[in-house]
């Protein structure tokens, strides 16, 4: 059972990393797009590609927290004493990015927006690379327990290379998916304007991926060890063959299913680390079954993921499909005039959704408000 749920945290820990990722990613961009004016477009794509589910992602987080405290409270214990300031610092991030993108849209004031924009853009960067940085020091095997807080414990050079690893994974899939939603919002210069980040993306993710075989050598032998001999080592190369088909769909024109294969990019990574550990949860120092919990609560642990995968997993995927096929949040003609930079009237009509059209007995003459031939 102790496996059962190590295998269920490791799954959970990649639905987080793609999911909130992408968000992340988003984030990214939005600090990278440059002053107000060259920046307009690509953050109205953002705002609008993210505001309808970037809160669900989290469900992610409370998830796998969920599960190392139950399941795992030895892990749970060690990680949070020893890296206590990253994972704080992450925290601290998560909020005040949440904050930020909620609070810059309904601001009219242009110094207000550039402060929360400002705010949103520097934790999206933040908070995937601390939270990289912890578990580059789970990976590396200075978190084992009892270990006192400690800098020794997430400032090495391979938790440094995740914390960069997530920012630059969470880039390529915000760009990815960026690239997707221009394409369904209709703005074919936000179509190339990310489909040529998201190839930098992967080329960068590629080359820190080769430096972290390099690193994890000598200052994480066990998981290098793991990443270049059996499952761990099919699923590097699964990785890669993602990247090259998310590579070849962005240069077609459609870029049909790069999205799927982006994910498939992130996930078979995320899980290439934990098949790397096996049979440690830190290696070389806990086990699976010397850090798991209870018997009793890890089987309650297993019927809650059961619930979950029966309940909550079908509505989150439907959500993810409302979402990427524009069901939630369609464009008003008001948002496309913000996007073209022109004062917005909200008496605008919908440009998507025009009306029923007039009928024959319906219209009228010029300046009057009954019908040509009323009935009598």
């Amino acid at each position: 059972m102790a496996a059962v749920i190590a295998v269920v945290l490791l799954l959970g820990v990649a639905a987080y990393a793609c999911a909130g990722g992408t968000d992340y990613g988003a984030g990214f961009w939005d600090l990278t797009a440059g002053g107000a004016e060259r920046g307009r477009r690509p953050r109205w794509l953002i705002d609008h590609a993210m505001a309808p589910v970037w809160e669900v992602n989290n469900v992610w987080l409370v998830f796998v927290l969920v599960i190392m405290w139950t399941g795992f409270p030895v892990l749970f214990q060690t990680v949070f004493s020893a890296m206590w300031l990253p994972l704080a610092l992450a925290v601290v991030g998560l909020v005040l990015r949440g904050a930020g993108f909620a609070l810059r849209k309904p601001l009219r004031r242009i110094a207000g927006r550039r402060l929360y924009g400002a705010v949103f853009a520097l934790s999206s960067l933040l908070t995937p690379f601390f939270l990289g940085a912890a578990v580059g020091g789970i990976a590396s095997g200075r978190a084992v327990p009892g270990t006192e807080a400690s800098a020794h414990a997430w400032a090495n050079p391979t938790s440094v290379l995740f914390g960069l690893i997530a920012i630059v994974a969470t880039a390529f899939l915000g760009a990815v998916f960026l690239t997707a939603d221009a394409a369904r919002f209709g703005a074919p210069d936000l179509v190339g304007y990310f489909r040529r980040r998201a190839l930098l993306s992967v080329v960068a993710l590629a080359v820190l991926a080769a430096i972290m075989l390099t690193v994890t050598r000598s200052d994480a032998p066990h998981v290098w060890h793991g990443l270049t001999h059996g499952v761990g080592l099919g699923l590097v190369v699964l990785a890669g063959v993602c990247s090259l088909a998310t590579g070849w769909l962005l240069l077609r024109r459609s870029g049909a299913w790069s999205r799927l294969t982006a994910v498939g990019v992130v996930a078979a990574a995320v899980l290439a680390w934990g098949a790397a550990q096996r049979p440690y949860l830190i290696p070389t120092s806990l086990t699976v079954a010397e850090g798991a919990g209870a018997p009793s609560s890890l089987r309650w642990v297993g019927l809650v993921t059961l619930v979950a995968v029966v309940v909550v997993c079908p509505a989150v995927a439907f959500l993810y499909w409302l979402d990427t096929h524009g069901e939630l949040e369609p464009l008003s003609g008001a948002d496309l005039q913000e996007a073209d930079g022109k004062v917005t009237d909200l008496r605008t009509p919908d440009l998507r959704n025009p009306g029923p059209k007039e009928t024959e007995g319906q219209r009228t003459e010029p300046g009057r408000g009954e019908p040509e031939n009323p009935a009598p």
